[in-house]
């Protein structure tokens, strides 16, 4: 076993690896490289063959390109747009106008698609068109859109989720049902603070529109139908029992490739622009997994967990603060890392300590995943803030950072919240059938 100076410097190497703009998996799998040779020996490296095999044949992370799918396919086929537009006829009427329509769409393409970027670039695209010509305040716009598009990582199902279960060893079903309550609660928070926002300042809101007639408000709903129904059979069948998360992910492009060919939106060009979108970022994200695993793999026998927990226990600091440590640490490191590196980075080495001071590695999931929200709207890293500048037309980037600061300090509120109050994320999956 290592001492845990040797381990903090592995650690400190990685990210400075990674600061100097090398590849994160490229970071990780040199890592993993330089501990086995020095530490163990170089036939260690052998190892990595059988490690990679393992990884490509698990059943729970061929969910991750399936539900990429789904999501390219609901963007590609128009789905979204019209889902977008059939929502805002509903709540314009509530004080913050079209940007309760940004956190509502979010949240209902989120639980499709389980990408947060992909939600960005979705409801962005559409939004900010429409709420500039209404003269809505931009950086509110932006701001909620940057903000409501994190649910993608929270509200199953999640790619996040996903990679944390395989790396812990926790169940996905578990962990999907634990963000149900969580994500609605953080979209009931967002939305209360821009009816608070619009009521102090109803500048925001620019120019507020006339419902529409309640025929065309019924006549609309017909574009929920598909995002409506992909949901309910990806949840319920988790919940129920009745299929794993890849099998209901499979479930939901067969569901939205039938949603698509009814709209008369299913053509081979599309299908082609989202198998080759999707193949792309499938390969990224497995890529980095494959190199997390060989680091994991190096680090369990080396026995750098053992010395961190050793470490944490010897300190003698209660779980809470311990916690609330991890919550610090994770809120700096977001400002310099991607989030999803920044999970695979730290989680083989956190989660064995969070667990072994008595916490459910399933909450700790949630509150993980929260933290990784932040962390993508937090400068200078933080993606979605990016893709939503990409989305418009002009403007500086200061606009969607600030306008991300009131939802930055509402996230962390949730945070909070989960700290205290556990069940909020655990009482749907202590419920769930099989558990």
């Amino acid at each position: 076993m290592i001492s845990m100076g040797t381990a903090f410097l592995g650690f400190a190497l990685m990210l400075g690896l990674m600061a100097l703009g090398i590849h994160v998996a490229a970071a990780m799998f040199l890592i993993g490289t330089l501990g086995a040779i020095v530490f163990l020996s170089p036939a260690t490296l052998m190892s990595f063959g059988t490690v990679n095999w393992g990884i490509v044949n698990d059943s729970i992370l061929t969910a991750i390109p399936l539900y990429v799918l789904l999501g390219e396919i609901m963007l590609r086929s128009g789905m979204a747009e019209r889902m977008y537009r059939s929502i805002s006829s509903w709540i314009t009427f509530l004080p913050g106008g079209l940007l309760h329509t940004n956190i509502a769409a979010s949240a209902m393409f989120a639980a499709v698609s389980g990408s947060s970027l992909a939600t960005a670039a979705t409801i962005g695209t559409v939004a900010i068109p429409t709420l500039d010509d209404r003269g809505y305040n931009a950086r509110m716009t932006l701001g909620s859109i940057a903000a409501g598009s994190t649910l993608g990582i929270l509200i199953p199902p999640s790619i996040g989720m996903i990679i944390y279960g395989a790396i812990t060893n926790t169940s996905i079903g578990g962990l999907f049902m634990a963000g149900i309550v969580p994500g609605l609660l953080l979209t009931a928070i967002f939305m209360s603070l821009i009816a608070i926002a619009s009521m102090i300042r109803p500048d925001i809101c620019g120019q507020r529109e006339e419902a529409p007639p309640l025929a065309e408000k019924l006549r609309g709903l017909v574009h929920l139908i598909g995002p409506a129904g992909i949901i309910l059979v990806i949840i319920c069948s988790i919940y129920l029992g009745w299929a794993t998360p890849t099998e209901s992910a499979a479930i939901g492009v067969v569901a939205a490739l039938l949603f698509s060919a009814a709209s008369r939106r299913l053509t081979f060009g599309m299908l082609h622009e989202a198998f080759k979108s999707t193949v792309r970022v499938s390969g990224m994200i497995l890529l980095l997994v494959v190199s997390a695993f060989f680091l994991n793999f190096v680090i369990s026998i080396l026995g750098v967990t053992q010395t961190v927990t050793q470490f944490v226990l010897g300190i003698e600091a209660t779980p809470t603060q311990t916690i609330l440590f991890l919550v610090i640490f994770y809120l700096v490191l977001g400002c310099f890392m991607e989030t999803m590196s920044m999970m695979i980075a730290t989680v083989p080495v956190v989660v064995p300590v969070v667990v072994s001071m008595g916490f459910d590695p399933i909450w700790f999931g949630v509150v993980l995943v929260l933290l990784m929200e932040m962390a993508l709207i937090t400068p200078p890293v933080g993606l979605n803030l990016y893709v939503v500048q990409s989305v418009r037309k002009s403007g500086p980037i200061q606009d969607t950072i600030l306008g991300a600061v009131p939802f930055l300090l509402a996230m962390l509120f949730c945070v909070i919240l989960l700290i205290i109050f556990p069940q909020i994320a655990l009482w749907v999956p202590n419920n769930m059938a099989g558990h």
